[in-house]
């Protein structure tokens, strides 16, 4: 970089890089400094050379058929040469004073206008249609509070169910324009898993959660790019019947056929563990699944699990607690005292391993029982001794109806308790 002092005033002078030479003809620039003192030139030099390096890089920018990127350049070179970037009918509704500013930007050193720096300047470009597919690129970013504390199973399983949604509905409708969205396009999606319900097998949850799910992120993208649109997203939900509850497996069936010796032989050691552990602590799989070394206590004087926001989020505030360890389910840790590394990123794997080994063993007790009905057996023998309330939610991770008073029920308590109804 050379500065060069001409008449009174420096310039900088500088060789085009071979790669700017298709936007820019000349093979050296000259780049008053607008000072007659050379430290100051000094100073002024580089950010000058900086301003011509970003202004032909916008320019290459603008040369790709991305309309995406080349809006973005568009922008990128207006506010180079001073100026917002502006759609052409604001332009021409600017003062007279700034609109020819605009015009006398877009010269060339020819005199002529540069087809690029007037797309630019003059607003030009036109900016790109806001797609389904777009909307949901953005969506990640706009709804990143929503994934803070996530583990990556978690993650990917909250991102999941939203790019099944939008896959749909492209699939119906096709990758819109947000503002091209009408009423029509939204009953022809509903009609469409309509038509999947009738087919069977599908309950109108599914539905309802792919249309809950379209709508979190067109909203969302509208909201937060202030697009202000009216989107036709109300009144599309199906009626769901009466939820269907998960059966509990019976006291009978856990102690002849679950714990009968061998019967869990063929099951993975984490997963038989994590199994054997639910059945005295009614822990959520993906609970027990993400449990390391330093939240399986069984040095202390009552050996106990606990469950924390370590490298993941918890269902809920009240899902953050310690559960003692009797039975098989301290047993089941002893093997595992470590965690389950298994399924320590992968969650959802655990259900359908346990629940496809228990349906092939026959130790389903009915065809609607999963893994998950341990978690209701253990609240109803909770139960059934008159176990309060109050530790009988605590033990869940679920909220009171009431507020909290006290500490609760100390460990040692809870574990006497528990043993009570204990395999």
């Amino acid at each position: 970089m050379t500065i060069m002092k001409r008449g009174n005033t420096f310039h900088l002078r500088k060789r085009v890089p071979r790669r700017y030479q298709s936007v820019e003809e000349r093979k050296n620039v000259w780049v008053s400094l607008h000072t007659d003192s050379e430290s100051i030139a000094k100073a002024k030099a580089p950010i000058a050379w900086q301003h011509l390096v970003e202004a032909w890089e916008a320019r290459m920018a603008g040369d790709t058929a991305d309309a995406d990127r080349r809006f973005e350049a568009a922008k990128e070179l207006a506010a180079v040469r001073g100026f917002r970037y502006l759609p052409t009918a604001k332009v021409a509704e600017l003062p007279r004073e700034d609109l020819l500013a605009r015009v006398e930007a877009a010269r060339g050193r020819d005199g002529e206008p540069d087809m690029r720096e007037a797309a630019a300047v003059l607003g030009a470009v036109a900016e790109p249609q806001m797609t389904v597919t777009k909307a949901l690129d953005l969506y990640w970013g706009l709804a990143a509070d929503k994934t803070i504390g996530k583990s990556e199973d978690q993650l990917r399983r909250w991102q999941n169910p939203r790019k099944k949604a939008v896959r749909n509905f492209i699939e119906v409708v096709g990758d819109k324009a947000l503002p091209d969205i009408t009423g029509d396009d939204m009953l022809d999606f509903r009609g469409w898993w309509l038509e999947k319900l009738e087919s069977g097998g599908l309950t109108p949850n599914s539905a309802n959660k792919d249309l809950i799910h379209l709508g979190d992120v067109l909203k969302t993208v509208n909201k937060m790019k202030r697009l202000g649109l009216v989107l036709p997203l109300s009144d599309l939900s199906f009626k769901e019947g009466e939820a269907r509850q998960r059966p509990p497996f019976s006291e009978a069936w856990i102690r002849d056929k679950l714990l009968r010796p061998g019967a869990l032989d063929g099951l993975n050691k984490d997963a038989r563990c994590i199994l054997l552990g639910m059945i005295n602590t009614g822990y959520r799989p993906s609970e027990a699944a993400s449990l390391t070394s330093a939240q399986i206590r069984l040095d202390a004087d009552v050996p106990h699990i606990s469950i924390e926001p370590v490298e993941r989020q918890l269902k809920s505030r009240n899902a953050r607690r310690v559960i003692p360890l009797v039975g098989v389910s301290l047993g089941a840790f002893k093997e595992c005292p470590n965690g389950f590394p298994k399924y320590a990123t992968s969650s959802a794997s655990l259900s359908a391993t346990v629940n496809k080994f228990l349906r092939a063993n026959g130790l389903m007790e009915t065809p609607n029982h999963s893994l998950y009905g341990l978690r209701h057996s253990f609240e109803d023998r909770l139960l059934s001794v008159g176990i309060d309330e109050r530790i009988r939610r605590d033990l869940f991770g679920h909220a009171l109806d009431r507020e909290r008073y006290g500490k609760g029920a100390t460990l040692a308590h809870v574990r006497g308790l528990i043993q009570r109804v204990a395999f």
